[in-house]
């Protein structure tokens, strides 16, 4: 959810929602290459990519914030839609006033977990069995609140829910059951009022023994250590002035991410000493870009046009090398 001019009506909604052609050092070769749209979505139909996981194949599944579904892209992309969340009555979001499918996350077995906000007490993470069959809620979350990006830590067998409005962090254990507040505080809070757009903590990844997450409002990218015991340490900020970040993910072994910046149409580099470097932009074909995934040497990130209005769609790119730890 990034942080993006204040609109109205189903702007408003698509505004809340929410590597490689730019310009290198002198002399440098550019890290991502190759950059190409690889499945392109229909806005009339709602099919605006909020999140993504990947599987093993190199296909990907994609949820469509507001057409309530989650799609699966293969690699050569095509695309299938393979769940729609239920429609609830009257659906009261926190800033998008409607349903919303947001988060996603994949369990080794294929087993994926979604966030569903709805104003509503359907309102939670839901299961898509591997198998196929309905989409079943594992876990409530708060009505008043907006789920959004979602990661999976099986090794603890957890999941963590980034909740935009609130500023929580979500626990919920993978095999269902009660929510508990993970982490909370200023860092993952929105900020108050205009201009402001209410939206803190965003995209949320596990890394190793830390959970790394995004805040729209502040323009930051936080990591929290998980203890021994799966408690929160300090919350510390690993780089700021990112205007807009929405999710991001990590193209290699270090502590580099790569990140979405939802209102300028921008992935970029994030070193571990904070600097920030375009990696792609609009020229590439971004627009209003959600999310990254990286597999291997392949970098997906899914675009879905909610304010640009301008082709949604799923566009791969190529790193040059991985990046090594840091």
């Amino acid at each position: 959810m990034p942080r993006l001019p204040r609109l109205s009506g189903a702007a408003t909604a698509a505004l809340a929602l929410g590597l490689l052609a730019a310009a290198p050092a002198s002399g440098h070769e550019p890290l991502v290459t190759d950059a190409r749209v690889l499945a392109h979505f229909d806005l009339a139909a709602g099919q605006t990519p909020e999140n993504i996981a990947l599987d093993r194949d190199g296909s990907a599944d994609v949820t469509f914030a507001f057409a309530r579904q989650v799609a699966h892209v293969t690699p050569e992309g095509r695309t299938r839609v393979r769940a729609t969340l239920p429609a609830v009555a009257h659906p009261a979001t926190p800033l998008v006033h409607r349903a919303a499918v947001t988060g996603i996350a994949r369990a080794h077995d294929g087993t994926l977990y979604v966030g569903y906000a709805t104003g509503t007490d359907a309102t939670g993470i839901w299961r898509l069995a591997p198998d196929g069959g309905a989409p079943r809620r594992i876990a409530a979350l708060p009505a008043d609140g907006l789920p959004n990006g979602l990661a999976l830590d099986e090794r603890r067998g957890v999941l963590y829910a980034a909740d935009s409005v609130r500023g929580t962090i979500w626990r919920v254990p993978q095999a269902g059951g009660t929510a508990t507040a993970w982490a909370t505080g200023r860092a993952l809070a929105p900020l108050p009022g205009p201009p402001a757009h209410g939206l803190g903590a965003n995209g949320i990844k596990v890394r190793r023994d830390s959970v790394w997450v995004s805040n729209s409002d502040r323009g930051t990218l936080l990591r929290i250590p998980v203890g021994p015991d799966g408690s929160p340490g300090p919350v510390e900020t690993r780089a700021d002035a990112l205007p807009g970040i929405d999710d991001f993910g990590f193209p290699g072994y270090g502590r580099s991410v790569l990140a979405a910046l939802n209102s300028g149409s921008k992935v970029v580099l994030i070193r571990p000493d904070g600097t920030v470097t375009d990696v792609l932009t609009a020229r590439d074909g971004l627009s209003n870009p959600t999310s990254v995934a990286v597999r291997g040497r392949t970098v997906y990130v899914p675009n879905s046009a909610l304010t640009t209005r301008r082709d949604p769609n799923l566009l791969l790119s190529r790193l040059r090398h991985l990046i090594g730890r840091g």
